[in-house]
């Protein structure tokens, strides 16, 4: 008994800490929202991604260092406190929310994988300056120009993309579509997409997931237009001609890929008002920068140290723990 109920009290801890933070996450998020609208489109990624990830790190952390060694240490191996049906309910929603994850990151991998091996059968490999990975033109109904995949990333252009962009749109594109590989977005939605499933009856985090997928189109955007003006008015305007080719009614597969346009169209305004606005400044007026994600990184890491110093050296924080975890088994009885 003294096993099975430290393993459902770690479980139950686990998703009880998930869904406060989850919940107080996307406050805080709600609460800055218009403070960062002045900032980067990639600063708020990076802080959106930030926040949505840390929600399961921290609730594996505190569960790891705090709660796990006060059982271990002050729990009587004999103990004759049992697992009511309560904290064993907690602690199957916390299994299921775990397994879901699970399933839902492998499912995008494989749908990813199954995708790329539809598109490449009929796939023609073609070579475009200013990009490395493999590229290839497909004939697709939708007019499809993203990078698919995470290890092996490749970029597919649809037919009628390639016979509609003039050089210069298709050139500051494919420079969007740099941005997304250099900010690594294609592993970032593989994450989020596990992350959302951790909780299974909290949706909050879904608004973030929501906000996160705007911000990182923004942010590719800016990654190009910030090339030069000249870009920024190239990718407004095939932001535009793309937009006008998605078909009435149409629905493409969204796997593991970042697309210059997707099956939503309606934010495609404000990305080509902002392209504009980026075209009209000069470079000294551009967005600022600020590197909130790195100390954000940095500050977690810091706090994970400091805190396993301090449960390490203090028995009496250990206790505390361990009377709370008490309470709580007494409550849930």
């Amino acid at each position: 008994m003294y096993k099975l109920l430290g393993i459902c009290l770690a479980l139950a801890s686990l998703f009880a800490l998930n869904a406060f933070a989850s919940l107080l996450m996307s406050v805080a998020w709600r609460i800055a929202r218009p403070i960062t609208r002045r900032w980067s489109a990639r600063t708020r990624a990076e802080i959106l991604f930030t926040l949505r990830v840390g929600t399961p790190l921290v609730s594996l952390i505190v569960v790891g260092i705090l709660l796990v060694p006060a059982y271990v240490s002050y729990e009587p191996r004999a103990t004759s406190e049992v697992v009511s049906k309560k904290l064993a309910a907690l602690a199957a929603l916390s299994i299921a929310g775990l397994v879901i994850a699970v399933w839902r990151a492998c499912r995008s991998w494989i749908a990813t994988k199954r995708l790329e091996r539809s598109w490449l059968r009929a796939a023609t490999r073609i070579d475009l300056p200013l990009i490395e990975i493999p590229t290839f033109r497909i004939s697709h109904s939708f007019p499809i120009i993203a990078v698919v995949g995470i290890l092996r990333p490749r970029l597919f252009i649809a037919d009628q993309v390639l016979q509609s962009l003039s050089t210069d749109e298709l050139a500051a594109a494919i420079a969007h579509e740099c941005g997304h590989l250099a900010a690594g977005d294609n592993l970032k939605r593989a994450l989020l997409r596990a992350c959302r499933d951790l909780l299974i009856i909290v949706p909050s985090g879904r608004s973030l997931d929501h906000a996160w997928s705007e911000s990182i189109e923004s942010a590719a955007d800016e990654h190009a237009a910030h090339l030069s003006p000249d870009v920024a008015l190239n990718l407004a305007s095939a932001l535009v001609r793309i937009a006008r080719m998605v078909p009435a009614g149409t629905r493409t597969e969204l796997p593991l890929a970042a697309f210059l346009v997707g099956d939503e169209t309606r934010g495609i305004k404000a990305r080509v008002r902002r392209l504009l606005e980026i075209a009209s400044t000069t470079q000294s007026e551009s967005v600022r920068k600020f590197k909130f994600s790195a100390m954000l990184r940095l500050l977690a890491v810091l706090m994970t140290v400091l805190v396993s110093a301090a449960v390490a050296s203090n028995s009496h924080l250990l206790l505390t723990v361990h009377s709370l975890v008490e309470r709580v088994v007494l409550l849930l009885s």
